[in-house]
């Protein structure tokens, strides 16, 4: 039978209010994933249950006073993504801390939260971090549309940029988009979904509503994009391989300051008539120590999709070296 102890909590520098919640909220959700009884008297708490999840809740409550002090805030979201940490930890044993953990989320959602996950996603963050234009190349299911959108609602959410801009080539070679049914919402849409798949994902449905009625977040087409000058904007430009070279060039002179830039692309997958007018593929030549840019390559081994994506991805490369004599 469990060992049965009580210790004590103490909340010193850190406003019991958020902690606790509105009616104890906080510490009754705590109750309901770990065997302990929870009573908060000002700034201490008593935890009384098994001896392994009194251990557990201790850790859980230190890191909860990290984030409040850090953001001044404990959303529920927050408190549920540090309840399934601790509790994956203790399952899993894996060697990192909760702080650890919570500093590489980048953004909390109605679902969870968004992380680099692999060696090349947390080079990609972190060269997005160092850099104002990044340019993201790498095969289907690696995560650089889902990373790139999450890492704009993190700049946007800290204030760090006042609007986020996503823009995609709508049509391949040109964007003739009139020949297409429809009114212009119906024609760009079915480009674009892939955008907004992952600010679906990452926003509550009013508050993406809100954004876009009020112009902070926009989707658009590539050819939308000439003419602007983005101030004080995280800027996306996703699909970058289906850019002619004076369409990639029209983009990257868009940003202004205070503004970053990725463009992501999969140069296996040119949708061009002419692959070689891609503006992707020798991009690195011509802008190779410029500072300020960075280039990220990811592989099969960054694939975050199901597990046969990565065979698949695989399987084509065998393909490819085979078609080309190798």
């Amino acid at each position: 039978m469990p060992q049965q102890v009580e210790r004590e909590f103490g909340l010193e520098n850190t406003d019991p209010v958020l902690f606790y919640g509105a009616n104890d909220r906080n510490l009754k959700i705590v109750e309901k994933y770990f065997s302990v009884i929870l009573i908060g008297r000002g700034n201490t708490v008593k935890i009384n249950g098994d001896e392994d999840d009194v251990h557990r809740v201790e850790e859980l409550f230190s890191e909860l006073v990290f984030l409040i002090n850090k953001h001044h805030k404990l959303s529920r979201a927050d408190l549920m993504t540090a309840i399934q940490i601790i509790k994956g930890e203790s399952e899993q044993q894996h060697p990192y801390s909760l702080k650890e953990e919570l500093d590489s989320v980048l953004v909390f959602t109605p679902y969870g939260y968004v992380k680099p996950n692999t060696p090349g996603q947390i080079n990609f963050v972190q060269t997005v971090r160092n850099n104002d234009i990044v340019f993201c190349i790498g095969p289907a299911g690696t995560g650089k549309t889902y990373l790139a959108v999450a890492m704009a609602i993190s700049y946007l959410n800290q204030k760090r940029v006042n609007k986020i801009v996503l823009a995609r080539p709508a049509v391949e070679a040109g964007e003739s988009l009139g020949y297409l049914p429809g009114d212009y919402k119906e024609k760009i849409n079915p480009y674009l979904s892939p955008l907004y798949d992952a600010l679906m994902d990452m926003l509550p449905p009013d508050t993406l509503k809100k954004q876009i009625d009020k112009g902070v977040i926009e989707v658009i087409p590539l050819a939308f994009m000439r003419g602007r000058t983005l101030n004080n904007a995280f800027v996306l430009l996703d699909e970058g391989q289906n850019c002619t070279f004076l369409q990639m060039k029209m983009f990257l002179t868009r940003l202004g300051p205070n503004s970053k830039s990725i463009i992501n692309g999969d140069v296996t997958q040119i949708d061009l008539q002419r692959p070689a007018d891609s503006g992707l593929t020798g991009i690195k030549e011509i802008l190779c120590g410029i500072d300020g840019i960075g280039f990220v390559y990811l592989n099969a081994d960054d694939v975050v999709r199901h597990k046969l994506v990565k065979e698949i991805i695989n399987a084509y490369a065998k393909g490819d070296s085979r078609e080309n004599g190798n």
